[in-house]
């Protein structure tokens, strides 16, 4: 039986989705909402956000040791908006969108300077770079984050990747989530080869994969990457989507460039809008210009009751980026953000009131606790410039000859440990700081990336970590009001902090009266301020008391006898078939990280509400 699932992030009809055609060998659930190499071939999917990020130095990194660079990457955008060398012999990259993927059921030397191939119709089918493009089967067993003990039912998808050469293959990140076992296919072979995992940028929904098995290898072409396409290029996007089983090819024109927000990741980048049909199974697929040259990555579609033929590509300049950032620190590490919330400065009077002489800047509403801006940057103040250019008062910077972007696409160029100049305006005076960028830590994660979620049993009492995947498969209606409230709006206050609820309780003698309570946050034991799911765990084992007192949200109180709780313990887990009273994560020694500054308003962990910029109201958003 077939069957095709997307994931919707809008509501009122307009809906983003990751394609990924999905295929069952048995009836099962479907899965839960939710490197210096460039491989040629994508695999489609279901995610979306937006990002912006400068590179400013090149380190070492030259053609001869990164010949998967985009000419964009390598070369500085001139006045019309095309490429020439930058003084400095520097370059800064571009970001791009992806677009989706399909679900079902990855040579040593790359090499990029391949023969121009014009593409033109009638011959596009035995051009060289179609045999870059592969298909991709992925087996997937998702974890059951409301029972996180064990596992889904594992679940089969097929979605494209292409070769980028060193034995590389590239495809979306969602196209290989939660995966077990990944085989490739070449286009006219009847043979599946293995591919091994080698790096996952989720906020970029980028994978990349190796095939060490030399006959898949054996006369391949790597792509070649070309620069960041302009309005109404021809396009041609080639994958393996639903419909059939041989390579399939659309071809449209580039509506738009702009930063853009990935559904997969839960992040913004810049994105490539195409009216070129994108369908399941097209994930992780290449898109190409007249020239033969790889423009981008296939990775979403935008769906609505009023739009048709919206599809997304991921630039090469953002696969640039991670391919960089895996090669630098032999991990993906993800891209950084400044962890402020700012306000656009349209309004004359506001601009008069902070004493800002000209029509520019955007003022810093908010800085999390957990960002390193935080020691240089204060509410109130007016960020004006970005490595010296000038942010405009709706939070935008000059773009190629006659456009404007996002600021946050400044940022999406700079890599982790990175360092930035900002210009700002305090009490009237300019001054200059020095920013430290890295990524942005989240109370309540969008992705779990070690595989099973952390839990913790204590006399039937399920504990786990608060996650948009439990949220999504526990519904909304469930979790509640107030704990989608600190999802959506709370910062984290430290790293390392988490919102643990109970999830469930199950029932036995010694939680008599407490066996309806699900999904409410512990707050106290005995207490203390619980932290994170293993300080729970520390404070339940080094407990010396007579009893367990567990404070939750509104007072409510649940007190166990500590001794009872430990002998029922072993027939809990018995009766219930769960393997061990708490994840492998927790069977860790605890280590407090938290400096006694952080931790001075024990009573405000999680309960800090912002404005929730990135989902509404247009005059604030998330740097």
């Amino acid at each position: 039986m077939a069957a095709a699932a997307a994931t919707c992030w809008f509501s009122a009809g307009t809906s983003l989705y990751s394609l990924t055609s999905y295929r069952f060998s048995t009836p099962i659930r479907p899965p839960p909402s939710s490197s210096p190499f460039i491989p040629k071939a994508v695999h489609q999917n279901q995610y979306q956000k937006k990002g912006l990020k400068n590179s400013t130095s090149e380190k070492a990194v030259g053609k001869q040791n990164f010949p998967w660079r985009s000419k964009d990457e390598r070369l500085l955008a001139n006045k019309d908006g095309r490429s020439s060398k930058n003084e400095a012999g520097r370059s800064q990259s571009t970001a791009f969108k992806l677009s989706g993927q399909q679900r079902k059921g990855a040579g040593k030397g790359a090499v990029f300077e391949s023969k121009e191939q014009q593409v033109e119709i009638g011959i596009i089918e035995d051009a060289t770079f179609m045999n870059a493009v592969v298909k991709v089967y992925c087996t997937h067993t998702a974890p059951d984050y409301s029972l996180p003990w064990q596992k889904q039912r594992q679940f089969a998808s097929t979605g494209s990747a292409f070769m980028i050469g060193d034995g590389k293959l590239l495809t979306n990140a969602h196209c290989v989530e939660h995966h077990t076992q990944v085989k490739v296919k070449r286009r006219g072979d009847d043979t599946k080869y293995i591919a091994k995992v080698l790096a996952r940028g989720v906020e970029c929904d980028i994978a990349l994969l190796s095939v060490e098995s030399k006959d898949f290898w054996e006369g391949a072409e790597p792509l070649c990457f070309g620069h960041l396409p302009h309005l109404q290029d021809a396009v041609t996007v080639v994958g393996y989507p639903l419909g059939g089983d041989t390579i399939s090819v659309t071809k449209g024109v580039v509506s738009r460039i702009e930063v853009t927000s990935y559904a997969h990741g839960s992040s913004e980048l810049l994105g490539i809008q195409i009216d070129a049909a994108i369908n399941p199974g097209n994930s992780g697929g290449p898109a190409f210009n007249d020239d033969g040259e790889c423009i981008g990555v296939a990775f979403q579609v935008y769906r609505s009751d009023e739009t048709e033929n919206i599809g997304y590509v991921i630039p090469t300049t953002v696969v640039s980026h991670f391919l960089e950032d895996y090669e630098r620190n032999g991990k993906y590490s993800g891209f950084p953000c400044l962890g402020v919330l700012l306000q656009k400065l349209e309004s004359p009077a506001l601009r008069a009131c902070l004493k800002v002489p000209s029509n520019e800047g955007v003022l810093v509403r908010k800085v999390e606790p957990t960002s390193d801006v935080s020691n240089v940057l204060k509410e109130g103040d007016v960020i004006v410039s970005f490595d010296g250019v000038r942010i405009g008062c709706e939070g935008t910077v000059p773009f190629r000859s006659s456009a404007r972007i996002a600021f946050r696409y400044l940022i999406s160029q700079k890599f982790t440990g990175d360092v930035a100049e900002l210009g700002i305006i305090r009490a009237g005076e300019f001054m200059k700081v020095q920013a430290l960028l890295k990524p942005r830590v989240h109370l309540v994660p969008y992705h779990i990336e070690c595989g099973q979620p952390s839990y913790l049993i204590v006399a039937g009492l399920v504990f786990t970590p608060l996650s948009e995947p439990l949220i999504g498969e526990e519904c909304e209606d469930s979790i509640g009001l107030k704990l989608l409230t600190k999802a959506r709006y709370s910062l984290a206050k430290f790293e390392g902090e988490q919102i643990v609820v109970l999830s469930q309780v199950l029932a036995n003698e010694v939680n008599i009266g407490y066996e309806d309570i699900s999904n409410e946050q512990i707050l106290k034991l005995n207490g203390t301020r619980i932290k994170n799911i293993h300080h729970l765990a520390h404070l339940v084992d080094s407990c010396k008391d007579k009893y367990l007192v567990l404070e939750f949200e509104d007072n409510f109180l649940v007190v166990l006898e500590r001794e009872a709780a430990v002998s029922a313990s072993p027939s809990i887990l018995k009766d219930y078939g769960i393997p061990a009273e708490r994840s492998s994560d927790l069977l860790e020694p605890y280590i407090d990280s938290v400096r006694p500054d952080e931790a001075t308003d024990q009573h405000e962990f999680g309960d800090s509400p912002v404005s929730n910029s990135e989902f509404g109201y247009e005059g604030l958003l998330w740097s």
